[in-house]
């Protein structure tokens, strides 16, 4: 691995601090042959394809035998159907015999009996770090780290690192607050494995955020992808030409990125004249797919999870180059582990890459969900979690529509709705106000509500037609277009 020092370094130190404990000079971490090293650990990112299913076989056997042990809702889940662990024996039969699950089955578990439920198999004093998923959909669900767990998750980010040219001499800076989500924790650990200088930007504003940047000089940017143009946006209003900054490279994830749009790569590169790059991640399975050398797809970590897609209207697994949804299995986060985990995002799985790396690629990273989601200022949104809160909502009519356009750098979505008749219209913007209200507390983003005159949204024979998408065709992914 490239980040190994060398013995003879190591037993000059020793024996330096014996003589004179004052003038130790500091172990060099990465050599300059290191640096120049083409893969972070050629090793495992080059296994054979046949190497790799032996050793996922194995790992699959293992992590069945340990939730049957440790997990109440695995050992529950097997003994519903008659499964043991003894009965997996191929790849194909851990496919077929384990179930496939969905976040809802944790979350209900959780909510019952916080913070983790049925769902953790390590004791709580275990437990060495506490995180969340956005709760984009309604409801987070809590992530218990191990210590352990964080290592391995930072490790994921560092094969994306070092294909995207970043090295242990490069400082990071994180435009972002340090809440509970766990997408940019793992890039901190990411950043802290590869040996790198950590600059946090804390609860800056976007003007802080540039000012920071001028002064403290790092060479990564890291934020989502939309955040990065609108820093850019105010730079330009502060009279600064980002080009001329210390970043080189810019790293993104949390949203359709530099190389699942190559419109946003394009506008992210200008804006910074730097290099962007992309991880694919899911913050209760891990960071799994880091960015390829050749910037236009993702990487599936084989070390750290096992995937296979499937039809999601069937049900049945697809064969490479089809478009399916992607199932994944986690062997990283031993606190909380899940097996056969529906993602709803729809990849186009692929085993031949000329960047020479041998894990499995997802091209174009992410091509669409199968529940539809969005990113409105910085927050991801699924319309579907909207269309439930106001179905539930006091004085709002069943005929409503959410319209999506694109406003200074950031998707928006708008919420057209039809009062009941019987309500005034002196009462309208209340009831308005009520939705929006609501929405920003269960989904943590603001939302415009407007309502409509009776009568005059449309009406369907069929299928209702809920979202308008009146966003750039570039500007979205591949099955959106």
């Amino acid at each position: 691995m490239a980040s190994l020092c060398t013995k003879r370094q190591i037993d000059k130190n020793s024996r330096t601090q014996g003589r004179n404990a004052k003038v130790v000079a500091p172990i060099t971490q990465h050599t300059p042959a290191a640096a120049r090293a083409r893969y972070w650990n050629a090793l495992t990112e080059t296994m054979p394809r046949a190497e790799l299913d032996a050793l996922h076989l194995g790992k699959l056997q293992k992590l069945a035998d340990y939730v049957y042990e440790f997990s109440a809702f695995y050992r529950r889940r097997f003994d519903e159907i008659g499964l043991k662990p003894a009965h997996i024996t191929s790849l194909d039969e851990y496919k077929r015999l384990v179930p496939i699950i969905d976040k809802a089955d944790f979350i209900g578990f959780q909510q019952e009996r916080p913070p983790y439920g049925d769902t953790i198999a390590v004791p709580l004093e275990m437990v060495a770090h506490h995180v969340e998923t956005s709760g984009s959909t309604g409801v987070p669900l809590a992530v218990p780290y191990t210590a352990y767990d964080t290592e391995r998750v930072g490790e994921s980010w560092t094969y994306g690192f070092w294909a995207h040219g970043i090295r242990p001499s490069d400082s990071f800076y994180f435009a972002f607050n340090w809440g509970n989500f766990a997408g940019f924790w793992s890039c901190y650990f990411g950043a802290r494995r590869m040996g790198c200088r950590v600059i946090s930007g804390g609860g800056a504003n976007s003007e802080g955020h540039i000012q920071n940047i001028l002064r403290l000089k790092p060479t990564v940017l890291i934020s989502t992808p939309t955040f990065a143009v609108r820093l850019a946006q105010v730079a330009q209003e502060m009279g600064v030409d980002l080009r001329d900054s210390s970043v080189r490279f810019t790293y993104h994830a949390g949203e359709p990125g530099p190389f699942a749009l190559p419109a946003m790569k394009a506008r992210i590169d200008e804006a910074w004249g730097a290099d962007s790059g992309e991880l694919l991640g899911i913050a209760e399975i891990e960071a799994f797919a880091p960015g390829c050398a050749n910037r236009d797809g993702v990487h599936v970590n084989e070390m750290n999870v096992f995937c296979w897609s499937v039809n999601p209207d069937t049900g049945e697994e697809v064969d490479d180059g089809e478009i399916g949804e992607n199932i994944i299995t986690s062997y990283t986060y031993s606190g909380q582990p899940l097996l056969n985990y529906r993602s709803h995002d729809l990849v186009r799985r692929a085993h031949d890459c000329s960047c020479g790396v041998t894990w499995a690629k997802l091209d174009g990273v992410v091509l669409g969900r199968t529940d539809f989601m969005i990113t409105v200022r910085g927050t991801n949104v699924y319309p579907t979690a909207v269309e439930n809160i106001l179905g539930d909502a006091e004085g709002v009519s069943p005929y409503f529509q959410l319209v999506l356009d694109r406003e200074a750098e950031n998707d928006r979505m708008t919420i057209e709705f039809e009062p009941d008749k019987e309500i005034p219209e002196a009462k309208w913007p209340e009831i308005a106000r009520q939705v929006s209200e609501t929405i920003h507390r269960q989904l943590h983003v603001r939302l415009e509500a407007r309502p409509m005159a009776p009568e005059s949204l449309p009406r369907y024979d069929l299928k209702t037609r809920r979202v308008i998408d009146n966003r750039p065709q570039e500007l979205r992914r591949q099955l959106d277009r």
